[in-house]
């Protein structure tokens, strides 16, 4: 049995950041059921899918991988027949989800408000760029905009470099994940005052809580900290260094790693007493990394994390994605699973890092083609029979 076992979810999101949100619930096991428009669903399915590189029967890698784990039902929001089913489906689920504009809930009659007012217990959660409220919440906002205001990029590239977003998109799948974090803590509050309430997620505030220290270390400061690179400003040697074949990382953080590292490389000017303590090095810095540099050049990037792994080194290589999805320990943890598509065939994809000792199980239902469990969800759940199905199908109500 799955963690989430026996909540139900709508669905409402589309693009990134709400659909990861859901889909990291889904994949713990609520009942998740996507909501969308009748006409063409989500604007995700038609994202790479007719990308024969990047698609699998039509459904391209967005939709394959932020879906599975998700039953598709499409209900026309905008038409009173449409609202009042979607309402008797939150008098039988817990949480609705939607990461749209804000204001857009308002217009649809699906807000908070009107939807406790139809189950008291209803959990909502809006993903937006900036929040429900302040200054400017109505403002468009995607990933790399995100990424510009909160701070983050302003670290990001070699030192005297342009600001660099970072490579996956953190802005989206921050807010995601801080949705399905804000949704099981509503989940449990409601356990202790038996009502649901309203989770307001702002991809922007995802972005500076995220600045954690170094946001407290220019509070103290007032200096704005500048791109380092991949080196630190604090460890030395704390870096990528490029071997003979591929480049690796060492992260010498205690004055231990350092006197093993010496003892592996057997660089002469390395013994010198003042390295022995992490200011020593910080003073050298550009010296000790380039000359470990040079030594490193010499053997290729196994030899050298057989070496430091060995000694308890802190090392890795730097994976390109196949490197990365067949690490042994990835495999073994199941973070790479197969996932089908509903008409056949299947690709891998990022399995579930959540990893629970009891309530645990691993799998995988296909992502839904477009309306595919219309008449099951609103038969099963509302008890509609076939010839009202039909009759709104006739409408375009539903799908």
């Amino acid at each position: 049995m799955k963690s989430l076992h026996g909540i139900r979810l709508l669905d409402l999101t589309h693009m990134l950041s709400g659909p990861y949100g859901a889909m990291l619930l889904a994949d713990m096991g609520a009942d998740t059921i996507k909501v969308g428009p009748p006409a063409a669903g989500e604007g995700t399915r038609k994202l790479l899918a007719k990308n024969p590189r990047f698609s699998l029967k039509g459904m391209g890698a967005y939709f394959l991988t932020l879906n599975r784990n998700k039953r598709s039902v499409c209900i026309d929001l905008k038409s009173e027949e449409g609202r009042e089913l979607f309402y008797g489906l939150v008098r039988e689920s817990d949480v609705v989800m939607d990461n749209f504009s804000a204001g857009v809930t308002d217009r649809l009659k699906i807000d908070h408000e009107t939807l406790a007012a139809i189950n008291p217990r209803i959990i909502t959660c809006s993903v937006t760029g900036f929040g429900s409220a302040g200054p400017d919440p109505h403002r468009p906002a995607f990933d790399q905009v995100i990424q510009g205001m909160g701070g983050g990029m302003s670290i990001t590239g070699e030192p005297g470099g342009r600001p660099l977003r970072a490579g996956i998109p953190i802005g989206d799948l921050s807010g995601g994940m801080f949705a399905a974090m804000g949704v099981l803590s509503a989940v449990v509050a409601r356990q202790q005052t038996g009502r649901g309430q309203h989770v307001d997620i702002s991809m922007l505030d995802c972005q500076i809580s995220m600045l954690n220290y170094m946001a407290t270390m220019y509070s103290l400061s007032g200096e704005n900290p500048k791109p380092l690179g991949n080196g630190h400003f604090v460890h030395v040697p704390y870096n990528t260094f490029d071997t003979a074949t591929q480049p690796i990382i060492i992260a010498v953080i205690f004055d231990s790693f350092w006197e093993n590292l010496v003892e592996i490389v057997g660089i002469p000017e390395f013994r010198n007493e003042k390295y022995l303590t992490q200011q020593g090095r910080f003073d050298d810095r550009d010296f000790i990394n380039s000359r470990l540099q040079e030594e490193l050049l010499t053997k290729s990037a196994d030899e050298w994390i057989a070496l430091l792994k060995e000694m308890r080194i802190p090392v890795a290589p730097v994976n390109n994605f196949e490197q990365a999805l067949s690490d042994p320990q990835i495999r073994y943890r199941n973070m790479v699973v197969n996932v089908s598509h509903p008409e056949g065939g299947s690709t891998e994809m990022p399995g579930n890092p959540v990893k629970l000792s009891e309530t645990y199980e691993d799998s995988y239902a296909p992502p839904p083609l477009l309306g595919q469990h219309t008449d099951e969800v609103l038969g099963g759940l509302l008890g509609l029979d076939g010839g009202r199905l039909e009759e709104l199908r006739a409408k375009s109500v539903i799908r």
